[in-house]
């Protein structure tokens, strides 16, 4: 699907970098970066996935691929792109499996997340992307998690299909936010 496709549509965000098209479609980081900054230059929002596999999780690694994927999927992406920008981690082992990072996990993943922000664009510039968690939010977990201070949202899956479920997920993310 091509942008021009996608404006066509009314289109304001596009995800790239998700794990399907990393794992299914070989997309790397260089090929994410790419995608973004068309996104972006679009004048659309580009929604930047990244996380680890149970593997890469089991084995430690969580900070190690959040850090590279994260470096290069925002590779030629300047300072003054980044309104139009927000990070999904998604942890690969909880996308659409019902198991999902405890807060505390996913927590310390996002102070991860953001400082590495911090680092590549200044604070002023990393405290204005929004960090999205995604990976098996429900409307029992969606509190505790966007209580978390750099967890800013969610980007939701499976939940999103059922309506009720989704608007019970919504509204507990409201209350919690608030």
């Amino acid at each position: 699907v091509s942008v021009p496709m996608l404006q066509e549509q009314g289109v304001q965000f596009v995800i790239v970098g998700h794990s399907e098209r990393r794992q299914f479609y070989g997309e790397s980081d260089a090929c994410v970066a790419k995608r973004a900054k068309a996104v972006i230059t679009a004048g659309l929002t580009a929604v930047v996935c990244i996380g680890e596999t149970k593997d890469q999780f089991e084995a430690g690694e969580t900070s190690k691929v959040v850090s590279t994927q994260l470096k290069g999927s925002l590779d030629g992406i300047a300072p003054e792109d980044c309104a139009k920008l927000v990070i999904a981690y998604e942890p690969v082992w909880a996308i659409g499996t019902g198991l999902a990072a405890t807060p505390d996990i996913a927590s310390a993943v996002h102070d991860e997340i953001r400082a590495l922000l911090v680092s590549l664009y200044g604070a002023n510039i990393a405290g204005t992307i929004p960090i999205l968690y995604g990976g098996s939010t429900t409307p029992a977990n969606i509190a505790e998690l966007v209580s978390r201070e750099n967890i800013d949202g969610a980007l939701v899956g499976g939940s999103s299909l059922k309506p009720g479920v989704f608007w019970d997920l919504v509204k507990n993310g409201r209350t919690a936010k608030n």
